[in-house]
């Protein structure tokens, strides 16, 4: 592969992977993320419809993927070149396999769209662009009876990028924070936690979802369950560095000393475990009931997850073997 789009060539240089990388991380988890709650909840309720949750996480899903792409190739050496990543493959690297499964959940993130958008689409044909209107309903009567063989293979792919972006890092060795295999387990249930407060954000306030609905109520107590899953993957990825060897050792320092440690805590624990902990439990349910504590709890969580991102990204780099 071209050396321009090899990111660890220059590691041993200090912190290579920067900011763009961590809202890369973000962006790609809270997709998967964004998906495989709409598509498992839609499943799961037997809904007929694509309700307002699902519109949100679709969208959510589709822009956010883009806007990660966007991050992902501007950190490359060279951007133009980012077209050879796209036709030269090595499926013995982590990135290429990545890269393959971005381009097949890509166009399924577009596809969801298309089915949760189906009627406003063909509103606006039908009053805008009447030629395309015909050919749009047709396309769509191909589609609507595909819908659960390609939601199926969506979420399979939602859950491939949202581990793949664990996997993406967990590979460089020198670097014991981040060669761990508990990293792709962390970053899917924060890549869940992320796309449910983020699509449960975009339904309030963009199609008027009723943040107490029965949609969000039920994403809401999946929410909790699976911060409590993220809270126990990292208490298992310190415990592993603490008994592991002295260079393990050294980079759990990350968690308990230095400005990294004040990072985590102020930032990771109190703003994406705390708050929304606080807001939604501590201050009994006429708070919990109040529409300001769903948008606060709901956007400290997606903070919560970037600051995740941040701190395995630099502490990761920081500590090194």
């Amino acid at each position: 592969m071209d050396g321009a789009l090899n990111f660890t060539a220059t590691f041993s240089h200090g912190v290579e992977w920067g900011w763009p990388i961590a809202v890369y991380l973000l962006l790609a988890g809270m997709s998967g993320g964004a998906l495989i709650a709409a598509i498992l909840l839609k499943h799961y309720k037997k809904q007929e419809n694509f309700s307002p949750f699902f519109k949100a996480a679709s969208l959510l899903a589709f822009v956010s993927i883009m806007l990660g792409m966007v991050c992902l190739i501007a950190d490359l050496e060279k951007p133009l070149l980012f077209w050879k990543i796209l036709i030269n493959y090595n499926f013995t690297s982590v990135m290429s396999i990545g890269v393959a499964g971005l381009c097949v959940f890509i166009p399924l993130s577009f596809l969801m769209c298309l089915y949760a958008f189906n009627d406003e689409i063909l509103n606006f044909l039908a009053k805008s662009l009447k030629s395309f209107s015909a050919l749009f309903a047709l396309i769509m009567k191909i589609l609507i009876p595909l819908y659960p063989f390609l939601s199926r293979i969506c979420l399979i792919f939602a859950v491939i990028i949202c581990a793949y972006t664990g996997f993406l890092i967990s590979v460089l060795i020198r670097f014991p924070l981040l060669n761990t295999a508990v990293l792709p387990a962390l970053f899917i249930a924060s890549g869940l936690s992320a796309g449910i407060s983020g699509s449960s954000l975009v339904a309030a306030a963009l199609f008027k979802e009723d943040p107490h609905s029965s949609d969000l109520h039920s994403l809401h107590s999946v929410e909790f369950s699976v911060l409590g899953a993220e809270i126990l993957l990292i208490l298992m990825l310190f415990v592993s560095l603490l008994l592991g060897s002295s260079y393990q050792q050294n980079a759990a320092v990350a968690f308990y000393s230095g400005v990294w440690a004040n990072f985590f805590w102020l930032g990771v624990v109190l703003v994406g475990f705390i708050v929304p902990f606080v807001l939604n439990f501590a201050f009994g349910k006429k708070v919990a009931s109040l529409k300001f504590s769903f948008y606060i709890s709901s956007l400290a969580a997606v903070i919560g997850v970037l600051l995740l991102r941040v701190f395995i990204l630099y502490a990761g780099q920081t500590y090194s073997i």
